[in-house]
């Protein structure tokens, strides 16, 4: 290359890059220069001889590129349209888990990659709340708040992580951006997609300790220059380190096709197709005695392998037209069909017969689910830049049409009396009672299973209208607004609710320097009746069928910064959440009439850096503190000013790895967690935990990796899913995973 530039007369020592550059970023800047130092030779040396030299070398002035190659821990801007502003300057607070980090931590479902964010706990479906992924952001549950692309992935399902290219947290309440619900915020899940710039094929090829195999593949083919495909492939069978008899088994692939029809609109299709055949776990009841989970063996499982089971399905086609209106408007229209199935029977293990724990058994309650939803959503919106007043503008706009439907099933199994004293333990009882300290898996249990010819329908439809915008008053001062409007309509039997209600966000950034921000925001969310129905929980009934949205806002002030030479990312907010109208019961007892009397509030603190300190060492994580309070449980309430369950006070996770040499980096992480209360009565917790990972990587190659993972490095016994009443579910053990990552 130096040569080539030598025989064109240019004195390459001249040329000086100030930032690293991606790849395609140097080799356009060094294709620009090449191709232009001839005409300006040729045009400098006709003006003064008029003719062309060809024996002197020409001298340039230093030429300075800006650039700098992303870290990849660190992410600039979302991938949502509907964020008008880069990061730094957007008054929110926004976590980004990029795939590198997903990657380096071998998490492979989004539990895993939840937890590497503080602030947010899992929560666990029971009864009317189906087992599932059911991530709380800032104390409240945002099962009914995942999105794909940008569009409300509704169904409850548990979801791999072979597909995914980042995982986007907006953190507060916004309903502004995502529509009913979104008290503590929304998760958006990136996919991977067909690209028109290179053939490549990648994969990930794992074996470990406790038994585990998984393998990922990952190919992407340029049919021309105006069409391109690309397949990611998923197969899985492991064991649950810890838990003995708790396996997944999980089948996906995730075809796509993208299409530039002309120079102004491409066209993306994507399919995804996911299955899973896995051992549910309710983990350990609680003990009466001391509100904690009973202290026995972390491998103890209460659960049936002949009659437990769980299975889900997850079929999708997305469609996604983008076109460019002119340099300035890009209209962009999304559909979407999806169809999800998740069908179970999970053991319970009970202590609501006290008397059951004290004497050293437990009964063997069943949960069950034979559920399926579909969903129609088609989401068109324009985004762009103009100018008014002299002032900048950066918007996005756009119209929303879903239509969701669910229907639910239970099984109806024989499990004995709930009171081991009356059946009796083992085969007295039909094996529906076990011991607490050593229960058997493997009971030749041989009781009745019967699907309900009984089943509950819900429709969903939602129909919504929203705007957002970034006003540069001048390089100093922003002013960032959203609105949205949402007509909403769900409907269960002969129970319905029909609400429409209107959220907005409003901001102002002050940045004192072009790589930092200071701002202050204020944002609402509103939560209807039977807003997780899609998801096949929290249907609507006479008791709360008549009732307005649950109303919540935030208040938050922060800072953000890019730092060392824009390699970091760090963040620091002070924000508070209240929830003012939430539902409480009006008389004691299942299905009584609710009210919208209740207050909930958290007030918290979050910190967070992402990117690199310097070129080798590389840094992700945050520390958030959350003061929750029930300020009002209702009329009939007892547990004002308690803590709001599955809300720990501290909560930590750091993720850092250093390049030791060119081929070979090695780091670890850490993850804190302070004891929460499982219920409002504060009664029943869970205990803090320390969690230590570490990994190794060494390129065996400039294509193939090998990294190695051994995930709790201390075996530490924890729980991370704390259910209100009955359980806790236990936290993996020490795991050893060997991987191979290649990309040619």
């Amino acid at each position: 290359m130096y040569d080539d530039l030598s025989a064109r007369g240019v004195n390459v020592a001249q040329i000086s890059f100030s930032h690293r550059l991606k790849a395609g970023t140097a080799i356009g800047a060094l294709l620009a220069c090449v191709l232009s130092v001839p005409a300006q030779a040729q045009s400098n040396n006709q003006t003064e001889t008029g003719t062309q030299s060809s024996s002197e070398p020409v001298q340039l002035a230093p030429i300075s590129v800006e650039g700098k190659e992303d870290s990849g821990y660190k992410t600039d801007n979302s991938a949502s349209d509907k964020f008008t502003a880069p990061l730094v300057d957007t008054p929110k607070t926004v976590t980004v888990i990029p795939k590198e980090i997903i990657e380096q931590r071998n998490a492979t479902s989004l539990d895993e990659v939840l937890r590497t964010s503080p602030g947010i706990t899992l929560g666990a479906g029971e009864g009317g709340t189906p087992s599932g992924d059911r991530p709380n952001i800032r104390g409240f549950s945002s099962e009914g708040n995942i999105y794909v692309d940008g569009l409300r992935d509704t169904g409850s399902q548990t979801r791999d992580t072979f597909n995914l290219e980042q995982v986007e947290i907006i953190k507060g309440p916004g309903s502004a951006y995502s529509g009913r619900g979104s008290t503590g915020g929304s998760i958006n899940l990136v996919t991977k997609k067909a690209s028109l710039e290179e053939d490549f094929l990648a994969g990930n090829v794992s074996v470990g300790w406790p038994f585990s195999k998984r393998a990922a593949g990952d190919a992407n083919y340029v049919l021309s220059e105006r069409a391109a495909v690309r397949l990611n492939v998923l197969v899985e069978d492991s064991e649950v380190a810890g838990r003995d008899e708790v396996t997944t088994s999980s089948l996906g692939f995730a075809p796509s096709m993208a299409l530039q029809l002309n120079d102004t609109t491409k066209a993306t299709l994507s399919l995804y197709h996911l299955q899973t055949d896995d051992m549910p776990d309710y983990g350990h009841p609680y003990d009466p005695a001391t509100g904690k989970p009973v202290d026995v063996d972390r491998d103890n499982f209460y659960g049936l392998t002949n009659r437990d089971f769980q299975k889900t399905q997850v079929d999708s086609a997305t469609l996604d037209f983008e076109h460019e209106l002119n340099n300035s408007l890009t209209l962009r229209n999304v559909s979407r069909y999806s169809w999800s199935e998740n069908d179970y029977i999970v053991t319970n293990p009970n202590d609501s017969a006290a008397d059951n724990i004290s004497e050293g058994s437990v009964w063997r309650a069943v949960k069950s689910r034979n559920s399926d939803t579909t969903v129609v959503s088609n989401q068109t919106d324009l985004s762009g830049d103009f100018d008014t007043f002299g002032l900048k503008n950066s918007f996005n706009t756009g119209i929303e049409l879903s239509y969701e439907t669910s229907r639910n099933r239970n099984y109806s199994v024989d499990t004995g009396n709930r009171d081991c004293s009356v059946g009796g333990v083992g085969a007295a009882g039909g094996f529906n009672c076990t011991s607490l300290t050593s229960p058997d898996p493997n009971d030749p249990w041989n009781g009745s299973i019967a699907t309900s010819t009984n089943s509950t329908k819900t429709m969903v439809s939602t129909r919504s209208i929203y705007g957002f915008d970034t006003l540069e008053l001048d390089p100093q001062f922003l002013l960032n607004f959203g609105v949205r409007l949402d007509d909403y309509q769900t409907k269960s039997g002969v129970n319905k609710n029909h609400s429409t209600f209107v959220n907005y966000q409003l901001g102002a950034v002050y940045k004192p320097a072009t790589n930092g921000s200071i701002y202050v925001s204020y944002g609402t969310s509103s939560e209807p009746s039977g807003t997780t129905a899609g998801d096949g929980g929290d249907n609507i009934s006479a008791s709360n069928a008549d009732l307005d949205p649950e109303e919540s806002r935030s208040y938050e002030i922060g800072t953000k910064w890019d730092l060392f030479e824009n390699r970091m990312a760090a963040t620091a907010a002070l924000f508070r959440t209240e929830k003012t109208n939430a539902r409480v019961a009006l008389e004691p007892g299942r299905g009584a009439a609710q009210t919208l009397a209740g207050e909930q509030v958290v007030n918290g603190v979050e910190l967070g850096v992402s990117g690199d300190v310097t070129d080798q060492w590389h840094v992700f994580g945050g520390y958030t503190f959350m003061d929750s309070e029930i300020v009002d449980d209702g009329p009939i309430g007892t547990s004002d000013g308690n803590k709001i369950p599955n809300v720990p006070a501290h909560s930590m996770s750091i993720w850092s790895t250093y390049d030791i040499t060119s081929d070979l980096n090695m780091g670890g992480g850490a993850t804190y967690v302070s004891h929460r209360y499982a219920n409002t009565a504060n009664d029943k917790k869970v205990p803090a935990y320390w969690l230590f990972d570490a990994v190794a990587t060494y390129a065996v190659h400039e294509d193939v990796d090998l990294r190695l993972n051994v995930n709790n490095v201390f075996d530490t016994t924890y729980y991370i899913k704390p259910y209100q009443a009955h359980f806790a579910t236990v936290g993996p053990g020490r795991s050893v995973v060997l991987s191979s990552s290649f990309k040619f």
